[in-house]
């Protein structure tokens, strides 16, 4: 039976049915665009999420940088490690070209 003869026996008119056909793809595609519309929102918000996070540590590890890499640090652990002191005025030989 094909589907001429099928829709003749239901008493339904073509352009009806090819209207209804329609209109549920239309309906089909929209639930189906929102479901992706809502998944890629859940991923931008993780992101988000990931992206605050890893705000967050670039400053602390700028803050430790900061405190790492200070005169006075590199000071003391020149003197401790290194062994090293500030040369006084007779260590001092001063080279005239």
């Amino acid at each position: 039976m094909n589907i001429k003869a099928l829709l003749e026996t239901i008493k339904i008119d073509t352009p009806l049915f090819v209207m209804v056909f329609v209109v549920l793809v239309s309906a089909v595609s929209v639930i189906y665009t929102k479901h992706l519309s809502r998944n890629e929102f859940v991923q931008l918000q993780q992101l988000e999420k990931q992206r605050d996070a890893l705000n967050e540590e670039w400053g602390r590890l700028l803050l430790e940088e900061s405190t790492w890499a200070s005169p006075s640090r590199i000071e003391q652990e020149a003197k401790s490690r290194l062994g090293m002191v500030i040369p006084k005025s007779d260590m001092t030989v001063v080279i005239k070209p």
